[in-house]
């Protein structure tokens, strides 16, 4: 199994507990950290249209998980069970969130009712798709 994460942003923050979970999800699958960056965001009147143009040619294969915050609320083990394909594919867009002919490419789930950051909600991205491995393989870190 493949799990690609998709952001847009300029710095990266939170890496090293990013790439700690990586490291511990390297036993269950091969999970990516892929950081984009257009120059045209900062120039753009629509950043969600642009969103749409950075991520498009990423959403052809695999399983497609968009975060968006009136996206579906789901438990942990709600969550495992979205981990059934070979490829998964997951979206974290900035701070304008996604135009809605985007949204319909996937999935839309939403990691909490609580407002936070792209960066703050990537971090827990990536704990959860840890967890998530550990619940499919009985692993007693979800315990």
């Amino acid at each position: 199994m493949q799990i690609n994460v998709f952001s847009i942003e300029k710095k990266r923050d939170f890496q090293k507990e990013i790439e700690e979970f990586i490291k511990k999800s390297k036993q269950f699958a091969i999970v990516k950290d892929i950081t984009l960056y257009s120059n045209k965001l900062s120039k753009t009147q629509n950043p969600q249209k642009e969103y749409t143009n950075i991520f498009e040619k990423y959403t052809n294969s695999g399983k497609n998980i968009i975060l968006t915050p009136d996206g579906k609320l789901i438990d942990s083990y709600e969550f495992a069970k979205l981990l059934n394909e070979s490829q998964i594919n997951f979206f974290i867009g900035g701070a304008y969130g996604f135009e809605e002919v985007f949204k319909k490419k996937g999935i839309n789930i939403s990691l909490s009712p609580l407002t936070m950051s792209h960066k703050v909600a990537k971090l827990v991205l990536f704990e959860q798709i840890y967890r998530a491995l550990t619940i499919k393989n009985n692993h007693p870190y979800h315990k």
